[in-house]
């Protein structure tokens, strides 16, 4: 993963958030804050001591923050070494920090966050990176945080798009296709784990009382008005209607990963998917709002970019057929999930125009657009 080892204030490219720009020529840090990373080696130190038994000389070094990802969480990476039992030990790590101000998402979901990784860790359904520590206390860091081991391999990052340019766009189409279809396979692994399993996504501490696939349609429609108070982006909110009044027949249970795309999975030098990453938001909301998802965001990096499909990477007819035969489900009525994908999509655009990470003038077409567009491939909607 490219790396960033500055102090510097985090400088966010308000083109490239706005999701259409391409002139974007080299990954950049899109971190909600930094902090002086050399505090922050002390600071870990001696939050380690008593979680390593018996390790003498601990000490924190090569911290750096991930280019080109990581917009919604301050995350850092960094590598400790210790003494224990006479033998020097390493363990790449990584600190996930609670978001405090600048908030992408309505619902405090960081608890589950940990908790659904820490399921999947140990269902073995889908890599993971491991999490190792879960601190409550904003006390050290100003903030709640985690530790999980850091996993070494690339990310096909957002800014610049890794449809134009990176390591994925220089790849062989067969290296690409080898990428893409673990990608698919780990997208469908999740909905194989029993959604019994993650009882922690129910419930008051979710920010909803709604189950299944009520939890979306309750998360969006919260999200929504905590973007537009006063009921402002009418045409949003009118496809949001319409996307109700066309809710689909076909809602198979399954866990929601919430951030479903190719550039949330870290690759090795094999083009293996070693870790799937950004659980921010999950859900019990239903196997088919990760696969929409995921067919969305393939149009944001191609199509709305006007960039070709790279060859290797798959077409929606091969994604779904992959998906379905590798989880068992029907896609049926995928086109409804990817039309709520798209709502998703301009909720939190609205958000970060709103918290001021982006220029209002970088939104080139009305709130609604992108979501109409989909709701026209929609029968009666």
């Amino acid at each position: 993963m490219t790396e960033i080892k500055s102090k510097a204030p985090s400088q966010i490219d308000e083109k490239a958030l706005s999701g259409r720009d391409v002139t974007v020529d080299k990954p950049m840090l899109v971190a909600p804050k930094t902090r002086d990373l050399d505090q922050l080696a002390g600071e870990m130190e001696s939050w380690l001591a008593p979680k390593l038994t018996g390790a003498k000389n601990i000490k924190v070094h090569d911290l750096s923050y991930p280019l080109g990802a990581g917009m919604s969480h301050e995350t850092i990476l960094f590598e400790a070494e210790w003494e224990q039992a006479g033998q020097t030990q390493r363990q790449g790590m990584v600190v996930r920090i609670k978001p405090t101000s600048q908030q992408v998402y309505l619902d405090d979901m960081f608890d589950q966050q940990y908790a659904i990784m820490d399921l999947l860790h140990h269902n073995k359904a889908v890599p993971v990176a491991e999490p190792l520590w879960l601190e409550p206390s904003p006390d050290l860091l100003g903030s709640p945080f985690f530790v999980m081991k850091r996993a070494y391999g690339r990310v096909a990052v957002s800014f610049p798009p890794y449809s134009k340019q990176g390591w994925l766009f220089d790849a062989a189409p067969a290296e690409r296709q080898r990428a893409w279809s673990h990608g698919v396979r780990c997208l469908a692994g999740i909905q194989t784990v029993p959604v019994s399993d993650a009882a922690f996504l129910r419930g008051p501490r979710t920010g909803s009382l709604a189950e299944g696939p009520d939890q979306e349609i309750d998360r969006w429609q919260r999200y929504l008005n905590w973007v537009d108070p006063k009921g402002e982006l009418t045409y949003l909110r009118e496809c949001f209607d319409r996307l109700l009044a066309a809710r689909p027949k076909n809602e198979p249970e399954g866990i929601v990963w919430g951030d479903a795309r190719i550039g949330n999975m870290m690759v090795d030098n094999n083009f293996d998917v070693i870790a799937v990453m950004d659980w921010e938001q999950p859900s019990l909301g239903g196997a088919l709002h990760d696969l929409g998802y995921w067919l969305y965001t393939d149009l944001m990096q191609t199509t709305f970019k006007d960039l070709p499909r790279m060859e290797g990477m798959g077409t929606r007819e091969e994604v779904i057929a992959l998906w379905e035969e590798t989880c068992g489900k029907s896609a049926a009525d995928v086109d409804w999930y990817m039309a709520f994908a798209a709502l998703k999509m301009e909720c939190m655009n609205g958000r970060m125009i709103a918290a001021g990470t982006i220029s209002p003038a970088t939104r080139k077409v009305p709130f609604g657009t992108w979501v109409g567009a989909m709701l026209e491939k929609i029968p009666g909607a």
